[in-house]
């Protein structure tokens, strides 16, 4: 029987009562993935967010209003869906025509499209790049996002609640015998056979689950979450492959059935065993509060027995 799932949604943070001094209220100091230091005077209200990521943790926080602007390709939360969309690819005329006063990116978008970004900045936009790659740098990026917008407390109430679920997800799977925990396999490009760093955001939901990462080796690529791992690796090590995790989404597209078909697969255990399962990608490698349903069900899949 699955773990009863404690799903936590992106809802307003409110009626926080954490003591955080009026005075870092008052000087709160952002630096981004690119270098960039924002002293933050007055909490940013036109936002335009081109990750969702980004966006979800923004209306995590309690923002809507503020929020004037999402990626193309947003669907969480359903309010997400109501805002105007923009994308990198328009033309940053576009962006001034709605006077933001703060744009959100990731690293990617601040790296390959810099004129577009440095169009932005001259028309004196603050453009932020922001995409954390740990569960601590996790923390620290919900924090950045409540400086920029004033919501401190809310970010503080955001990591207090996911480190209590994680908490009590582990003391459960801390009952588990080491000879009885699962090893897993975390694939997360099916096409070029990459898993996750072992510090991935993902590889913490796994291990938080109860899981033993087979593929603690991968070497990691670049400063991503990614890792390259290749099929010989993977074959090399599939009698001691208990469950074949694949995140599934926009990212890796792939089903059970395309797995179990991979040539050479058919002597991974959990092929044999029917041990192959996916998970929607948003709820293992996107940086929010979704990642507690996440966990939840990757427990249930590993120890529903």
């Amino acid at each position: 029987m699955l773990p009863r799932m404690v799903i936590l949604l992106p809802v307003i943070v409110l009626s926080v009562t954490a003591g955080i001094p009026q005075d870092e209220l008052e000087a709160a100091t952002v630096k981004d993935r690119s270098g960039r230091q924002i002293d933050v005077k007055t909490p940013f209200s036109r936002i335009i967010s081109l990750y969702g990521a980004h966006t979800e943790n923004l209306f995590a926080l309690g923002l809507d209003k503020e929020i004037i602007g999402v990626g193309r390709n947003e669907n969480y939360p359903a309010e997400a869906r109501q805002k105007p969309m923009f994308s990198y690819h328009d033309d940053a005329e576009k962006f001034m025509a709605a006077k933001p006063d703060l744009v959100l990116v990731r690293p990617l978008i601040d790296r390959v499209y810099r004129e577009f970004v440095r169009k932005l900045e001259q028309a004196g936009i603050v453009v932020v790049s922001l995409q954390p790659v740990g569960i601590a740098d996790m923390y620290a990026y919900w924090r950045d996002l409540g400086r920029l917008t004033g919501r401190e407390r809310e970010a503080e109430k955001m990591v207090r609640t996911f480190e209590s679920a994680v908490a009590e997800v582990r003391e459960r799977v801390s009952k588990i015998p080491p000879a009885a925990r699962k090893r897993v396999y975390f694939e997360a490009i099916h096409q070029k056979m990459k898993t996750f760093s072992k510090d991935a955001i993902a590889m913490f939901v796994v291990e938080t689950a109860g899981g033993i990462n087979v593929a603690a080796d991968a070497d990691q690529m670049r400063q991503t979450n990614i890792a390259a791992y290749g099929k010989e690796r993977i074959l090399a090590k599939a009698a001691e492959i208990d469950v074949y995790l694949a995140q599934h989404g926009p990212m890796n597209p792939v089903t059970v059935e395309m797995i179990k078909a991979e040539p050479g697969f058919s002597v991974i255990k959990a092929v044999k065993e029917n041990q192959v399962y996916l998970i929607d990608e948003m709820i293992v490698s996107r940086p929010g509060m979704r990642l507690i349903e996440g966990i939840l069900r990757v427990e249930g899949m590993l120890y529903s027995k």
